[in-house]
């Protein structure tokens, strides 16, 4: 219902009413202009909104073209990782982005959607780099409300979480925790940035309050990581990712996660959109 009293971002939004817009139509009228056929994306697919991972990955020749893939904005490349195939998808940063382009995967056949994204250090759990698999996002962007009634925060699929368990023992740092989702990323002050921290948050990111509210409403897989690099450029020498820029470490993460939750693992396809 409209409520004049409310900001633009809460009004004359029905959640539970079908788009009039859908990634489907817009699929099938991309095909039609790029005289494309209909190609089904891998069942698990990254995003990667650095675009690290991707530019590693075609530097060293592990990446082909995904030639069915025909979103406007993006390029889908295609790689082997430990015996799973991944779709990945460079530098779609911020929430509406990266929505835009999950809506676009799951349409085209994917299952499991794993985001890797760079964020900045709120809590300090330790030196950068390191993961965070969040497990719930403060939800300080405007997507997920298109998604969800309001809320302070957006969380990951519990049988997800679950299913990770000890996935992450060996191999690079992986914490679980919550993070801050924000749309303006030169606007975090330090009243922002103590709240935060007052909320037991570990990092600032841009994408998994959008990402987790997509895969509450439209019953997706979804799983966000924060890779920790930096400490917002308040320190000399910040923003150092590792080696690679961070893409071996991050691809070692995803191969962890793609094993507990990829092609034999139940999914939770059997949940109730609420």
């Amino acid at each position: 219902m409209s409520d004049a009293r409310l900001p633009p971002l809460l009004r004359d939004k029905d959640r539970d009413a079908p788009s009039a817009f859908t990634p489907e139509s817009l699929l099938r009228e991309a095909r039609r202009q790029k005289r494309a056929e209909s190609v089904a994306v891998p069942e698990i697919c990254l995003l990667d909104p650095d675009g690290d991972i991707v530019r590693a990955l075609c530097a060293g020749g592990r990446a082909r073209r995904h030639t069915g893939w025909v979103c406007y904005h993006t390029e889908m490349w295609v790689f082997d990782l430990e015996g799973h195939e991944i779709g990945v998808v460079g530098c779609a940063v911020g929430a509406s982005f990266a929505v835009l382009v999950a809506e676009e995967m799951f349409a085209s056949g994917c299952r499991l959607l794993i985001s890797v994204t760079s964020s900045g250090q709120i809590t300090p759990q330790g030196a950068p780099p390191y993961f965070i698999v969040t497990d719930r996002a403060w939800r300080d962007e405007g997507t997920s409300y298109h998604y969800l009634p309001p809320s302070d925060w957006s969380v990951a699929p519990a049988p997800l979480l679950e299913r990770l368990g000890d996935a992450f023992e060996d191999g690079p740092r992986v914490l679980t925790g919550p993070t801050w989702t924000t749309d303006a990323p030169f606007r975090e002050t330090e009243a922002a940035i103590a709240a935060a921290r007052a909320r037991g948050i570990l990092a600032v990111e841009m994408e998994a309050a959008a990402l987790y509210a997509f895969a509450t409403a439209r019953v997706c897989d979804v799983i966000c990581l924060a890779h920790v690099t930096n400490q917002m450029g308040t320190i000399e020498g910040d923003f150092e990712k590792g080696e690679a820029n961070g893409s071996e470490d991050a691809l070692s993460v995803v191969a962890r996660i793609a094993a507990r939750l990829g092609r034999g693992a139940p999914g939770i396809s059997t949940r109730q959109a609420p």
